[in-house]
């Protein structure tokens, strides 16, 4: 793991950084604090996303948040949708042992990734992974931004939320507070902390920065697209607006002479 974090920020030192960590799943019924609504670059109706955060926040999921939560809708080759190149991608997939098949006897075989090859998974199934988090499954993060009203605000609330209980609140055993997730009890323990990572582009990696930068990889891994869908329908838009107005031109030109 030690020589992973080193290959990948090595990878990206003449270019873009890289981040993601994840959310627990909620063990407790209640309400919780709206979390502060935060200013996306995508969360616009032009907006775009933040490539340089995109990849510090794929830096902070592969050195942090993937040693529990897998993300295994995405391939290593989607990283160039965050500008990634094509050497970049087979070095960091050739860094990790995934799954290959069988080998002649039938047996399970491993070897070293591929732009091809679906992102390395923590545990090899959900009863390992429970086995290996008191119990508790770490969700999937492929879609988790997709997975709740205003999500990446959410998230990131979540990320940012850890503290030391209120008097009088009391946690269940192997439970941390967390005031923005819901009842307040979350199996996750801080994941992040000031200075976890070193960027590779000089950004300063406080926990904010952090939680930003991984919110912001993990609502582009959920949405792809978004940037596309955006600018396809601003397309339709000013064809629709367009047409509108010949539309209107040719009635005032054909009803013209009537009275």
């Amino acid at each position: 793991m030690r020589a992973l974090r080193s290959m990948i920020a090595g990878v990206l030192m003449g270019g873009l950084a890289i981040a993601t960590p994840a959310v627990g799943p909620a063990l407790a019924a209640g309400d919780a604090p709206t979390p502060p609504a935060q200013n996306w670059s995508f969360d616009r109706i032009f907006g775009t996303f933040d490539l340089a955060a995109a990849q510090r926040g794929f830096q902070v999921y592969s050195e942090v948040c993937s040693a529990c939560h897998s993300m295994r809708l995405l391939s290593y080759r989607d990283l160039a949708g965050i500008g990634l190149t094509n050497d970049q991608i087979k070095a960091i997939a050739a860094a990790v042992t995934v799954p290959q098949g069988l080998d002649d006897q039938g047996a399970p075989k491993e070897g070293p990734g591929t732009p091809a090859s679906r992102f390395k998974r923590p545990f090899p199934n959900d009863v390992a992974a429970r086995a290996g988090n008191n119990g508790a499954l770490p969700p999937d993060l492929s879609l988790l931004s997709n997975a709740y009203l205003n999500g990446p605000d959410y998230i990131n609330g979540v990320l940012t939320g850890y503290s030391d209980p209120p008097a009088g609140f009391t946690l269940m055993d192997g439970m941390n507070y967390n005031k923005y997730f819901i009842g307040h009890q979350i199996a996750m323990p801080k994941p992040l902390s000031d200075g976890q990572v070193t960027y590779a582009d000089g950004t300063t990696a406080s926990v904010e920065q952090m939680a930003r930068d991984v919110v912001t990889f993990m609502t582009w891994a959920a949405n792809p697209e978004m940037v596309e869908r955006k600018q396809m329908g601003v397309r339709v838009i000013l064809f629709l607006l367009l047409m509108t107005c010949v539309t209107y031109a040719v009635k005032r030109k054909i009803w013209a002479d009537v009275h």
